[in-house]
C-alpha cells in the first residue's frame, strides 16, 4: 500500500506539471477550448494500473489544483465535468474487454468534450454551442487518440499493478 500511495503521488504531480505545460501552450491548432490533454494520460495510465477508484481520485486531484494554480473558478468547472464523464466512460469500455487503451482513450476524449459542451450550455444559458459539437467530437476521438498510444506506451514500461 505504501507504495501505491507513492506511485498516486507521483502521478498526481506529473499530471499537474502536463497541465502547467499545456496552459503555456497556445490553442491547439487554432481551435477555441481544444487541447490534447496530457494531463488526461496520467489518469488513464492510473485507470488500467490501479482501477477507477485511484483514477478518480488523481483526477479530481489534479483538476481542483490545476485548476487553483492556473487558471480559475470556471476552468475547475469545466475539467471537472470533462474529466468526470471521460472517467465514467471510459472505465465502462475498459470493462467491456472490447476496445484498446487508445480505443478508450478516445471515447474518453470525446466525453471529456461533451462534458464541456453541457457545462458551457448551463453557464451561458444557450444551445446555439451544439454547433460547435462536431468539431468537439472529431477534436475528441484525435487528441484521444494521441493521448492513448501516449500512455499505451507509460504502461508498458510501468508494473503490472501498482
Amino acid at each position: 500500500m505504501k507504495h501505491k500511495t507513492a506511485y498516486l503521488g507521483m502521478f498526481t504531480a506529473l499530471a499537474m506539471i502536463l497541465s502547467y505545460v499545456e496552459s503555456l501552450l497556445p490553442v491547439f491548432y487554432g481551435i477555441p477550448g481544444v487541447k490534447l490533454g496530457l494531463a488526461n494520460s496520467m489518469s488513464l495510465v492510473i485507470l488500467y494500473l490501479a482501477g477507477v477508484p485511484e483514477a478518480f481520485c488523481v483526477s479530481v486531484i489534479r483538476v481542483v489544483l490545476s485548476g487553483f494554480l492556473f487558471g480559475n473558478l470556471f476552468s475547475i468547472a469545466y475539467s471537472l465535468a470533462g474529466a468526470l464523464l471521460s472517467l465514467a466512460v471510459m472505465a465502462l469500455m475498459k470493462k467491456s474487454g472490447v476496445f484498446s487503451i487508445a480505443g478508450v482513450s478516445m471515447l474518453g476524449g470525446i466525453s471529456h468534450n461533451i462534458g464541456q459542451l453541457v457545462i458551457a450550455m448551463l453557464l451561458v444559458e444557450n444551445l446555439n454551442l451544439l454547433y460547435y459539437l462536431p468539431v468537439l467530437l472529431l477534436s475528441g476521438l484525435v487528441t484521444g487518440l494521441v493521448i492513448g498510444i501516449l500512455s499505451s506506451e507509460i504502461r508498458k514500461r510501468l508494473p503490472e499493478n501498482l
